[in-house]
């Protein structure tokens, strides 16, 4: 084997021009492929951390049927049994507690349907940093018979902070939910629905709102690789209570997983046409590398060389010029987008900044560094050349001496 490999080496620098044209294409088309999956990554992990981790949470632990019925019936106890199996898991740095629920939010003139929250303040703020988006007014504290208002909910009632909104809905087994509560803040929610529609008071109050003292309807736990959400909810599942259901975030947000794949597959749809250009530039070189040893492979041949032999030296050509250009490829596009990540391109006043930030995103364009990216390509790369060496190999276990000397 390793004379083999010698054998290739030394034939590719014997025509470098040819050999260098070649890795200079599977270059460009390595870096080019290796940045816009990059930034297609880092995009995807700065919405995931802004749209999930601003309220939704990573996974979430609630009752059986709470998902499908969001009633307060199919609430439970948070008790020590699964704290201690929370409290043993390393990869969960905290966790809240919340009581979710629906209600009418009315004032004088106006009335809506509202998405009501109880949370423990401190934890919230640990977790989703809820602190940080408030636009006018105080941050809640734990004993505070007070709400925070959606930005977008408080537009529609016409409210300010001071001014008080009423709740109506249904509590625990059909009981009366009815509260009149003054406005301590306005937030600025990441997600524009939820600005629309969301109230949030301190857990207590909702307890005692709903008529679940002792019991919630939700845990939101948090983790600091979003990566491991989905293997963290599997092995939660087989230390709790079976009455209990986890669910990682692309199970609690489907359309944003829907959104970020089909994104994903515009930019698959993109590296197929881009490898598609350097596979028959790669294939036009084979061919023309062919054509210019005929003569040589025909003496080869003739004094004894076996045509299997050959033919793989001629594959390991191949397979080696183009993996020789990947690797440069992602030597080269590593430094550029290791500075773009520790410089993201930011996005000024134009629309789409302002577009995104609405949605509760930072205005950046920052790529991701994941190594599997850099792999990727190498691997299409040398999947590519695999497939195109099997003309070359062919043709010379097909070779007639005699003609290929003629030529």
């Amino acid at each position: 084997m390793k004379l083999y490999l010698k054998l290739a080496w030394r034939n590719l620098w014997r025509n470098k021009r040819r050999t260098v044209i070649t890795m200079a294409s599977v270059f460009f088309a390595v870096i080019m492929a290796t940045l816009m999956m990059s930034m297609k990554e880092g995009s995807y992990t700065n919405m995931t951390n802004s749209m999930v981790a601003s309220y939704t949470g990573f996974i979430q632990i609630h009752a059986k049927g709470y998902w499908d019925s969001k009633s307060m019936d199919d609430s439970f106890v948070f008790n020590d049994s699964l704290k201690a199996v929370l409290d043993g898991n390393k990869k969960i740095t905290g966790y809240v507690e919340r009581i979710e629920s629906f209600a009418l939010s009315a004032t004088r003139e106006t009335t809506k349907g509202a998405m009501v929250v109880g949370t423990d303040p401190e934890a919230e703020k640990r977790m989703t940093h809820l602190d940080e988006h408030i636009d006018s007014g105080e941050y809640f504290l734990a004993d505070d018979k007070a709400v925070l208002i959606g930005a977008g909910l408080a537009e529609y009632h016409k409210v300010k902070v001071g001014d008080t909104i009423v709740l109506l809905g249904q509590g625990y087994h059909g009981t009366n939910a009815a509260g009149k509560y003054p406005i301590k803040g306005i937030v600025k929610f990441g997600s524009p629905d939820l600005s629309k529609q969301l109230i949030m008071l301190p857990i207590k109050e909702a307890q005692r709102l709903y008529g679940t003292e002792g019991t919630i309807s939700n845990l939101v736990l948090l983790i600091d690789d979003a990566s491991e959400a989905t293997a963290i909810a599997n092995q939660l599942r087989g230390e709790i209570s079976p009455n209990l259901e986890v669910m990682a975030w692309p199970d609690l947000v489907p359309d944003l997983v829907d959104m970020i794949e089909a994104d994903r597959v515009e930019g698959y749809i993109f590296m197929f046409i881009l490898y598609m250009v350097i596979s028959f530039g790669i294939f036009g070189t084979v061919l023309m590398m062919l054509a210019e040893r005929k003569h040589e492979f025909g003496v080869l041949v003739a004094i004894g060389m076996k045509r299997a032999k050959l033919a793989f030296v001629v594959y390991l050509e191949v397979i080696t010029i183009s993996l020789l250009g990947a690797f440069v490829g992602i030597f080269g596009a590593y430094p550029v987008i290791g500075y773009f990540f520790l410089n993201p391109i930011r996005f000024g006043g134009e629309e789409a900044g302002k577009m995104m930030e609405e949605y509760g995103m930072e205005p950046i364009l920052q790529p991701s560094l994941d190594v599997s990216i850099f792999i990727k390509q190498a691997a299409i790369v040398a999947i590519v050349a695999s497939i195109i060496a099997i003309y070359p190999f062919i043709s010379v276990l097909r070779l007639s001496a005699i003609k290929a000397m003629r030529s």
